[in-house]
Formats: C-alpha cells, sequence, structure tokens
C-alpha cells in the first residue's frame, strides 16, 4: 500500500479557494479538491467531515485575516491615508468577496458545529466593520465626505467596487488604481 502524500490546511484551502472560483460551491467536491492536492478523499476527510465544513472554515480564516488588516491601520493617520491602505486591503482580496457571497448556500441542517461557526462568520462581519465605521467618521470630521450619506452606505459602495468584472481585461494594475480613483474621486473631472 502508497503511503499518502503530506499536505497542509494552507494547501487545502489554497486549493478550495482556486476551485471555488473556478466552479462555484455547487460545483466544489471533496473529490475534486483530492484530484487537485493528488490525494485520496479519505485523506481530507481526516481534517474535514464535508464540503461545507470545509468551506465555513476557509471563509473563517480568510475573515479573521481581513479584520486583523483592517484593525493594524493606524487610526491616527489622515482619512485619505487611511481609505488607500483600506482599498488595498479590499481589492487584494477581491476574489475572497465572491467566495464570501457563496456563504448563503452553505447547508446547515442538522449540522450544529456549522451553524455555530456561520454565526461567528456573522459575527466577524460585523466586527470587520467596526474600524470602517471609524474610519467613515474621520472623512466626515475632516470634512471629505457628505455628511448626508450613512456611514453603511458608504461601506457597502467601497466593498461593491470591488465586485466590477473586468470584461475588457484591462491590465490588472490600471483596472485596481482606476477602481481607487473612481471610489475616491468619482467620475466628475476635477475644475
Amino acid at each position: 500500500m502508497a503511503r499518502e502524500r503530506k499536505f497542509s490546511t494552507t494547501e487545502i484551502f489554497r486549493e478550495t479557494e482556486r476551485l471555488l472560483l473556478t466552479v462555484g460551491y455547487e460545483g466544489y467536491t471533496i473529490s475534486l479538491l483530492a484530484e487537485a492536492l493528488n490525494v485520496s478523499r479519505a485523506a481530507i476527510y481526516k481534517y474535514y467531515t464535508n464540503k461545507d465544513e470545509l468551506v465555513v472554515d476557509f471563509m473563517l480564516e480568510h475573515m479573521e485575516k481581513m479584520i486583523q488588516q483592517f484593525a493594524s491601520i493606524d487610526s491616527t493617520q489622515s482619512f485619505t491615508v487611511q481609505l488607500d491602505e483600506v482599498l488595498d486591503i479590499i481589492l487584494e482580496s477581491k476574489d475572497l468577496h465572491r467566495i464570501f457571497s457563496m456563504a448563503h448556500v452553505v447547508d446547515t441542517k442538522g449540522k450544529e458545529e456549522i451553524t455555530k461557526k456561520m454565526e461567528r462568520l456573522n459575527e466577524l462581519h460585523k466586527e470587520m466593520y467596526t474600524p470602517l465605521q471609524e474610519m467613515v467618521n474621520k472623512g466626515k470630521e475632516e470634512g471629505l465626505l457628505k455628511e448626508s450619506i450613512p456611514n453603511a452606505l458608504v461601506i457597502a459602495f467601497i466593498f461593491r467596487s470591488i465586485d466590477l468584472p473586468n470584461h475588457l481585461n484591462i491590465p490588472e494594475e490600471l483596472f485596481l488604481q482606476s477602481i481607487k480613483a473612481l471610489v475616491c474621486s468619482g467620475i466628475l473631472k476635477e475644475k
């Protein structure tokens, strides 16, 4: 009997991300993951009992990482510096946003552990907004953002900006710079 190849959770998550972006949640299976990692399904089942648990753990890890990145932004910096850092973090993880949007299809029926993890994911999602709320308040205090626009809408707009598809295949760096310019300055020329 051949020895099973060793692999890490990092490898599992890397392939999970790639597969979710390629085949979506419905097409994603433990069999596909095992094939991508060149291991048996049984080897993966030693780590995770099903795909739902694996996908939720993947989401939790990446959500916690984003929260740490947002929390590490120096709140004493100007609004524009903070916004630039936030946009860099969001744009760096733009593909993860597509995966996070798959959370609503995770099967939690009869799966108490996954239900608890999904509740934790929702808590983290709310927690992620705290430093962003503070940043938006700073922008309003500095007179750079319109007071009349609710903070939640400003934050949602920033996050939605990363969902813009690049159908014209604009070079990635130019595409990302252009999204940042649109968020910060809009489409009107400065007078």
